[in-house]
């Protein structure tokens, strides 16, 4: 197995006023579709070759991050080869297609209300006085229900060019393969 992780440096801290809860949205876009696996197409892979979503499939935005990880068989080899050309379509190959895009909407939305818990709502009472006077005071990473439901599709694509860009992206590949393969596979796709 080997465990790959596209680390990108963005969160909902560098969002926009009009782009509250679009980092974490971003994160949900990756999965509805990139270049060379549109739609469904990459969920259909994944449980194609027996990966489940949670334990081997995730990923997770905060203030500060947002974080894809793979958990991948490297038996047979191409399985590997086709993780990395995952994280590569993640890093800049998403596609936010419209309709896509407006049938996330609710799962957000949803998202943000299953999570609305005490410690979520003592949390978010907390930020404005922790972090005081900062972007973190104003930044929860679920976002604004009615922003969410209702912002112009250009303005996630606008979050995505933005902010995935290589200076502020890490691949991270761990497991049992090759390490100079697997860096010259990652260097010839990143670099």
């Amino acid at each position: 197995r080997a465990a790959l992780w596209l680390v990108v440096g963005a969160g909902s801290v560098d969002e926009d006023d009009d782009q509250l809860g679009l980092a974490h949205m971003t994160e949900h876009m990756a999965f509805n579709g990139t270049a060379n696996f549109p739609r469904q197409a990459l969920v259909n892979y994944l449980e194609s070759v027996g990966m489940q979503f949670g334990p081997e499939v995730n990923a997770y935005t905060n203030q500060d991050e947002t974080v894809y990880m793979l958990q991948v068989p490297t038996d047979p080899p191409e399985l590997l080869a086709t993780g990395l050309q995952i994280l590569e379509e993640w890093a800049h190959r998403v596609s936010f297609e419209d309709t896509e895009i407006d049938k996330e909407r609710g799962v957000i939305i949803e998202e943000g209300r299953l999570g609305r818990g005490a410690d979520e709502r003592m949390y978010d009472a907390q930020l404005p006085i922790i972090f005081h006077g900062s972007r973190y005071a104003a930044r929860n990473t679920i976002g604004d229900p009615d922003l969410i439901k209702s912002f112009p599709h250009d303005t996630i694509r606008r979050f995505y060019r933005d902010w995935y860009r290589p200076d502020l992206m890490a691949v991270v590949a761990v497991g049992d393969f090759d390490q100079a393969a697997v860096e010259a596979a990652i260097r010839a796709r990143f670099a």
